[in-house]
């Protein structure tokens, strides 16, 4: 859930950070793009470490490193530093997903193993229905913030951020109440502890079928020999950062060595094939659920351009503007002793037009312009004129006083921003069919059937999305694609905790992540430069990959009903 949770936040807060932190576009860019660089770098870093140093306390320590820095992200006022805080937390939250799932997988039964991690699965959804909904309810209260003059603010938007940590942390606390996987404990010859824990299930499942009376029978379990020995640093072997230096290295060595052997003989092939089926699934479902909205968006821009009202060669004199202006252009106009007070202007263009003796007084805009003009002994007083939307105008004795400071929140945002939040909120409920089908049948059709099957169908659908030429349309076809392929994730993570070891899982799992968040950046760079251009190219790549996935799905073993290795 906290992971579903990381990949909705900074999407909801960019329309309003980027004016609180006056953010440019290859600004927004890198903070939309970061939060995945943090979780490729955390899925890797923490899936190898888990397989070292243990489950739950590696995934203590990566849910403690979110909470951290997504805390303080809520407070930082520099983008630099909040740029900062986000990548961090991704590397954070990065390292959930491969533990998680192996974790839960170790305490399983195998004739139930595909349907509870489907259930498990569901929780990613759970993550961004909660996302949009606080979204929803706290970013567009303005009146949710204070500010301590004009160096530190706090908007809503920083009130959401701090309540999205709320997921981490009660997971923190549940972890807490719960005991460390007693595959991982055998898996290292810890037989006692192991026992211990096995003991622990046994009773606690006995007591809730009603037959607390039952004594857990096993006395001895086989453990896995160690090739590996730990060295024991004795504690005058050199300095303390000398000994911890050794340790570290050891560590990583034998991070880097788990690593490696994904890619030995034996599991090559398996390794490879995964790689492939991660990294098409990922570029295509990453690339088209990200340009799903760039296209409503992009709709949306067409309907409103064909509303935009035209007016030439107007002559205005003596008269004053008080009210709000919106969606129009005015070409070759002349302005003679004109007032504008007080006013908002909404994607309002002039061009070529001359301004004599005019005032201009708290003046609001937004995606406004002044192209080509002359002004002619203009006032400007508190406007937010700046030199970016005065365009090859010319100015003649005008002046500007006390214009406005700093970056406005866009009062045009509040309506595009719910339209955000609710497509968000309807893309990810759309997958609950889904998570239920995939649930219930993973057990009884196979993975690779379901892997290969949902796969299919979601290809199918994106042939579908030529149709899409409203904005209504757009938003059933995202549901309909997020329905259809939410299977095939969740059989992925299925196979992905089933083809491998204890000892290699998640490591393996973590790889792939990262892999499958390196083919997301992918997918959503090069689809998003296709929006306003052409259907045709995103719809074949998506298709080709979901196809290529699904081809290749099908060469992968399958794993139902095999005892976990």
């Amino acid at each position: 859930m906290a992971d579903g949770v990381e990949v909705f936040v900074v999407g909801f807060v960019l329309p309003s950070a980027e004016k609180d932190m006056c953010l440019t576009d290859s600004n927004k860019g890198m903070l939309g793009l970061i939060v995945y660089l943090g979780m490729m770098v955390g899925a890797f870093l923490w899936g190898g470490l888990a397989d070292q140093l243990g489950r739950k306390q590696c995934l203590f320590m990566s849910l403690s490193v979110n909470c951290v820095c997504a805390f303080f992200s809520s407070f930082v006022q520099g983008y630099g530093i909040f740029l900062f805080c986000r990548l961090l937390s991704g590397i954070g939250i990065g390292g959930s997903i491969p533990i998680v799932f192996s974790y839960f997988s170790e305490f399983l039964a195998q004739e139930k193993r595909g349907e509870h991690l489907s259930w498990l699965c569901m929780f990613w959804m759970f993550g961004g229905i909660y996302a949009s909904a606080m979204a929803w309810a706290i970013i567009p209260h303005y009146g949710w913030s204070f500010q301590m003059g004009s160096a530190y603010q706090f908007h809503s938007w920083r009130v959401f951020v701090l309540v999205c940590v709320f997921p981490a942390v009660s997971a923190i606390v549940a972890l807490t109440f719960m005991p460390e996987s007693p595959r991982f404990y055998l898996e290292n010859g810890k037989h006692d502890e192991g026992w211990m824990i096995l003991k622990q299930v046994h009773d606690t499942n006995m007591r809730a079928k009603g037959f607390p009376e039952r004594v857990f029978s096993v006395t001895h379990i086989k453990t896995p020999l160690q090739p590996d020995e730990l060295i024991e640093i004795q504690s005058d072997t050199g300095t303390w950062y000398r000994r911890w230096c050794v340790r570290f290295t050891n560590l990583f060595q034998q991070v880097w060595a788990n690593f490696l052997q994904c890619f030995s003989p034996k599991y090559r092939r398996t390794t490879l094939l995964m790689m492939a089926v991660w990294f098409t699934m990922s570029f295509s479902y990453y690339g088209l659920t990200v340009w799903f909205p760039d296209m409503i968006k992009h709709l949306q821009m067409l309907e409103y351009s064909s509303r935009t009202k035209l007016f030439q060669k107007e002559r205005v004199e003596h008269f004053t503007f008080n009210f709000t202006l919106e969606n129009q252009v005015h070409r070759n106009g002349d302005y003679y002793n004109d007032k504008f007070i007080s006013m908002r202007m909404k994607s309002v263009i002039f061009e070529n037009s001359l301004f004599e003796d005019c005032y201009f007084e708290d003046i609001t805009s937004s995606k406004s312009f002044f192209k080509n003009c002359t002004f002619v002994s203009t006032l400007f007083y508190n406007t937010d004129f700046f030199d970016y939307k005065l365009l090859g105008c010319r100015m003649v004795n005008s002046t500007f006083l006390h214009s406005k400071e700093g970056c406005q929140l866009d009062f045009s945002d509040e309506n595009d921003a719910y339209m955000i939040y609710f497509v968000s909120f309807l893309g990810t409920l759309a997958v609950l069919p889904g998570n239920i089908v995939s649930a219930l049948l993973m057990d009884k059709i196979g993975r690779l059937r379901m892997l290969a099957g949902s796969s299919t169908l979601s290809c199918i659908s994106c042939f579908f999305v030529s149709f899409g030429n409203n904005e209504s349309a757009m938003i059933a076809l995202l549901c309909l694609f997020g329905g259809v392929s939410i299977a095939s994730w969740n059989a992925l993570d299925v196979l992905t905790v089933e083809l491998y070891p204890s000892n290699k899982r998640t490591t393996a799992f973590g790889f792939l992540n990262a892999l499958c968040k390196l083919a997301a950046v992918l997918g959503i760079s090069i689809f998003q430069s296709f929006v306003g251009v052409t259907r045709a190219v995103p719809i074949m790549l998506a298709s080709l990959a979901l196809a290529i996935g699904s081809f290749l799905a099908l060469k992968l073993p399958e794993t139902r009903g095999l005892v976990l290795q």
